[in-house]
């Protein structure tokens, strides 16, 4: 089986090219990504806790699913089907906000992504796919700020630097 390839792109989110994705992450290359955000009827947060397997940040909680695009795939295209691939669902979802992070692993790899966030609404209960995910959760997002600002190194690196982002993102469209 090939390795799966990210998409390159500039600041711009422009695609450059493709890489393998242990390639991209030994290099540091910036690459495009996404993360999304299940939300239910009680304004909680559906959290992954990663597969012991994983080849960085096992059993760390995140954001609901994570990955990259494939080549020719839009972002909600990407996002739905990686929803379905560790979530055991299928929701609509409505992309938010884009942004550019860095950040390096102790195992030698470095996430530096173009990061998609999007966000669905679901209430029900995942199958979660074992070899992806280790466990799930619901949490209110003042409880996640808590225990994030807590309990810092029960997270992955990336899920810190979103979810202010997406808080912050939550947080205006309540008053409006």
């Amino acid at each position: 089986m090939m390795e799966e390839q990210v998409i390159l792109v500039n600041k711009n989110d422009e695609p450059i090219g493709l890489m393998p994705k242990m390639e991209a992450h030994e290099k540091a290359i910036l690459h495009r990504a996404f993360s999304v955000f299940v939300m239910n009827n009680k304004g909680e947060i559906m959290l992954q806790q990663r597969a012991a397997d994983k080849y960085h940040s096992p059993l760390l909680w995140t954001n609901t699913c994570c990955s990259h695009q494939r080549d020719g795939e839009t972002n909600i295209e990407a996002g739905k089907r990686r929803l379905q691939e560790e979530m055991g669902f299928k929701v609509e979802l409505k992309e938010l906000f884009s942004f550019i992070y860095k950040a390096p692993f102790d195992n030698g790899l470095t996430e530096h992504e173009l990061d998609h966030v999007m966000m669905g609404y679901y209430d029900g209960e995942p199958l979660i796919n074992k070899k992806e995910v280790e466990d799930w959760k619901w949490m209110a997002s003042e409880a996640i700020r808590l225990d994030i600002s807590n309990n810092s190194d029960n997270y992955t690196a990336w899920f810190k630097i979103i979810f202010d982002k997406f808080y912050d993102f939550i947080s205006k469209s309540d008053r409006k």
